[in-house]
């Protein structure tokens, strides 16, 4: 497995928590966003060996700061970052991201009464923020 340095491993799992983040907060409400974190934590717990052990290293995720816009601008370019740093490793684990944050992403909209359209919206942006 490649080496990641704690910069690394703390974009990669920011990137990841703050896209669940994101999808939940697109559909308020308490229940709904019990039951989404759930799935989301499901989808990322049976993520493949090589990210579970990026996703479990180090602390907690750090939230994203600023108002909604800040805090989607700021996940979406994770994403992107995280991406760069796991295709720089050139073994395989950014497809691997790339899978278990849209499993992810999706399995929290999935949770609570279907997909709403601001759900998907975020669902859209993740994508390509993560393409």
């Amino acid at each position: 497995m490649a080496q990641y340095t704690d910069a690394e491993r703390d974009t990669v799992r920011n990137a990841a928590f703050g896209a669940i983040a994101l999808v939940s907060k697109a559909d308020p409400g308490f229940l709904s966003s019990f039951k989404e974190s759930l799935a989301g934590s499901k989808a990322l717990a049976s993520a493949p060996k090589e990210i579970t052990e990026i996703l479990r290293g180090g602390g907690f995720p750090s939230p994203p700061k600023g108002d909604a816009a800040a805090q989607e601008a700021e996940v979406l370019s994770a994403l992107t970052q995280a991406v760069a740093v796991l295709d720089a490793k050139a073994d395989g684990s950014a497809q691997a991201f790339k899978g278990v944050v849209l499993e992810a992403t999706q399995a929290v909209a999935d949770a609570s009464d279907g997909v709403s359209a601001q759900e998907q919206a975020v669902l859209d942006k993740v994508r390509a923020a993560l393409a």
